[in-house]
């Protein structure tokens, strides 16, 4: 019995070491489209840029944290769309009122596959994605979607207070840009990028 222990031990170490999370296998560096919704799945917040519409930042780039979700944990739950729960109340969320567009970053760092590998979250290998493009309600037909995309990964959203008048939103991709390999970036198409399955 100690034995198949063991022999589950190294091969989950096996796995560990080609690249294998809890959402699958990582995909290899020449195929960016599903790097990016690979990595897009399996964070569950992002780094979201807009311009400023505060008094002495108006204009200047201004890098929040928010919770966001593609869809349910798995290997088969994502959709590729970015979907967030914004209140007007939320100082970004006022930027994007004057300004929608936006820049979305998110990374494997933010996983234990970057940790396990010791790859510092700038090293390419620790792949991040750039997202460009701008951030728009959900119309009612798709607010049922983004409900269960981001409850299922954020259950705490629903005791969130109602009188801050939450929405459904969703980030609505016009530039793809993937750092995941030495060489530099690399442009994916969003035809590309809802192509394909992470």
């Amino acid at each position: 019995m100690a034995g198949l222990g063991f022999l589950c031990a190294a091969g989950l170490l096996l796995l560990l070491a080609v690249g294998v999370t809890a959402h699958g296998v990582i995909p290899p560096p020449e195929e960016a489209a599903r790097m990016a919704r690979f990595v897009l799945h399996n964070c569950d917040w992002g780094a979201l840029a807009t311009l400023s519409a505060q008094e002495g930042l108006r204009g200047q780039p201004f890098a929040n944290i928010f919770s966001l979700s593609d869809g349910p944990p798995g290997p088969l739950g994502g959709s590729g769309v970015p979907y967030l729960y914004l209140t007007d109340m939320e100082i970004s969320v006022q930027d994007l009122e004057i300004n929608s567009n936006a820049s979305l970053t998110v990374s494997l760092a933010q996983t234990p596959y970057c940790k396990k590998h010791k790859y510092d979250p700038q090293n390419p290998l620790c792949a991040h994605i750039i997202f460009c493009g701008s951030i728009v309600k959900v119309n009612d037909s798709e607010a049922g979607l983004a409900k269960k995309a981001l409850f299922s990964r954020h259950p705490e959203m629903e005791s969130w207070p109602k009188d801050h008048n939450w929405f459904f939103a969703k980030f609505n991709i016009t530039n793809i840009w993937v750092l995941d390999y030495f060489g530099g970036l690399k442009i994916v198409t969003p035809e590309e990028y809802y192509s394909v399955k992470p």
